[in-house]
């Protein structure tokens, strides 16, 4: 069994150098601002996208909450 956790070890090392090495390759070359861009515009995205569905979320909550209100309020009258 430790034989198996070693190995598993041994491999996320190995896949963090390969991906550490080809980020460091590509932020050296000549397209380091396209890629810096690329990935803020990613991230920015993302942000607005996660606070889009957060908003829905919160509403989608608001109209369930005041529905079961409605719902206790029908059944105690």
């Amino acid at each position: 069994m430790s034989e198996n956790n070693g190995t598993k070890i041994l491999l996320a090392f190995i896949a963090g150098a390969a991906v550490g090495a080809a980020i460091g390759y590509y932020l050296n070359s000549d397209k380091k601002e396209e890629i810096i861009n690329d990935f803020k515009e990613g991230a920015s995205k993302l942000k607005n996208d996660i606070e889009e569905n957060l908003s829905m979320a919160k509403e989608m909550v608001d109209n369930f909450r005041k529905g079961s209100s409605d719902t206790t309020t029908e059944n105690q009258a």
